[in-house]
């Protein structure tokens, strides 16, 4: 008689596992692949970018959401902070960080007139920009604590994921994945699987002086003012720089404390043949296409050219645009 234990899984050669229980088999199922966060985006027909703009007039067209009575706003910081002001400004009340509210500094000076605040119960609107996992959230409600006894607090995101509605009170609008805030993008753990051009992103562009192909560029690469420093480490560097100049590049990443995966320079002999083959976007598009959730570019042509050339979502550092195929006319 075959022995069997209580319990007992088998993966079949098509993939199918089967659970039997006493030798009796009493589920079967086929285990999904996980897929990575490249597949997620490559396969989304959407990708929501919110900008300034967007923030300014998706609060105002929720705005009566928003309780009549609220006293004060505290914004969490820091992307809390940003829509905090913006409802303050359009409601005329104080606003302050949540650690001024735990602090006592409630009180706000300035020309306009604004809601005294009391010591009396107030109506108070803790907000942040975004909830995802309510993580946040939670330690907003536990550093507020006992404040709760003696104020009414509401708790408000502008944006939300499907699912996290009810980690908070008020919400503007349900703003699935994939999706990236321009007050953020910059500083964003998801950056590890992404790719970054350097000059303009990174660094301020050379002037038409410092980019001589000769020792002026060299001085320039050696010297380059600093415009970006994230705080992640960069999947890749994607830049048309040329190879030739690589052990320039790298010094200056690392005396930045730059901190990447990869770094990928244009193979080309001189300034002169990168023009004449036109190869800067085409380049970044190549290696952009096999690796990369979003695209860091500071040139509004280049982000458009990669975007049409890869169908995957380019964010234009200069103008603050989302590219994306879909997108362009």
């Amino acid at each position: 008689m075959k022995s069997w234990n209580i319990l007992k899984k088998t993966k079949k050669a098509n993939g199918r596992r089967h659970i039997y229980l006493f030798g009796v088999k009493v589920f079967s199922y086929k285990k999904k692949n996980k897929s990575s966060l490249n597949d997620k985006y490559a396969n989304s027909s959407d990708f929501n970018f919110k900008t300034y703009t967007d923030l300014s007039n998706d609060i105002i067209k929720n705005l009566y959401k928003i309780p009549d009575n609220i006293d004060l706003v505290v914004g969490i910081p820091r992307s809390g902070m940003i829509p905090a002001y913006m409802i303050g400004f359009l409601r005329n009340l104080p606003v302050c960080s949540l650690n001024e509210f735990m602090a006592g500094n409630l009180k706000r000076d300035g020309e306009r007139k604004i809601k005294e605040i009391t010591e009396e119960k107030l109506n108070i609107l803790v907000i942040d920009d975004s909830c995802s996992s309510g993580r946040a959230m939670c330690r907003a409600r536990q550093a507020v604590g006992n404040l709760s006894e003696k104020h009414n607090i509401m708790y408000m995101a502008v944006y939300v994921l499907p699912g996290s509605e009810h980690y908070i009170d008020i919400y503007a609008e349900v703003v699935p994945n994939p999706r990236m805030f321009q007050w953020n993008y910059l500083n964003h753990p998801n950056i590890e699987q992404c790719c970054f051009d350097i000059d303009g992103v990174l660094c301020y562009d050379p002037t038409p002086e410092q980019n001589d192909d000769g020792q002026e560029y060299i001085r320039f690469l050696e010297t380059a003012r600093p415009k970006y420093i994230p705080k992640y480490k960069i999947g890749a560097l994607v830049t048309s720089r040329l190879e030739k100049y690589r052990k320039h590049t790298e010094d200056w990443l690392k005396k930045n404390n730059i901190s990447y995966n990869k770094l990928y320079m244009l193979n080309l002999p001189s300034k002169e043949e990168r023009i004449r083959l036109n190869a800067h976007a085409s380049f970044k598009s190549e290696v952009f296409a096999k690796k990369g959730l979003v695209f860091y570019e500071s040139e509004p042509k280049q982000a458009e050219e990669i975007a049409l050339k890869t169908g995957k979502p380019v964010i234009c550092t200069e103008n603050n645009t989302l590219y994306y195929k879909k997108m362009i006319k």
